[in-house]
């Protein structure tokens, strides 16, 4: 079992920036995939950005230039820098963890609100 817990969310001005943090109750060398994920109000959860335990990225094309997902294996968490934030970045963001074993394991933290206005 494994379990996050977000942190860092807030209000900020349009161009404005913010961190994410997503702590990991266990050793991430465990796990095989990390990534934020967004959900505005009405809408679905879409993909941000992931990272795998081999430090490959992949972003979402809404989000590239702007954010970077970050990982510190020694801290055993994840971050997600936010920068040049636009309203429609509004939404609740949550950290994703995923281990891929005999079957596809997928974890999830309670989220995080962001909001972007002026």
């Amino acid at each position: 079992q494994v379990h996050l817990m977000e942190s860092g969310g807030g209000l900020v001005q349009p161009g404005g920036s913010l961190r994410l943090s997503c702590a990991v109750s266990r050793g991430m060398f465990s796990i095989n995939a990390m990534g934020w994920y967004r959900q505005a109000p009405g809408k679905q959860r879409d993909l941000v950005a992931t990272i795998t335990s081999g430090g490959n990225t992949n972003y979402a094309d809404s989000v590239k230039g702007r954010f970077t997902i970050s990982r510190d294996n020694a801290k055993n968490t994840v971050y997600l820098q936010m920068n040049s934030l636009k309203p429609e970045d509004t939404a609740v963001y949550y950290c994703n963890a995923q281990q891929v074993r005999a079957s596809v394991y997928n974890y999830w933290g309670q989220g995080t609100q962001v909001t972007v206005s002026s």
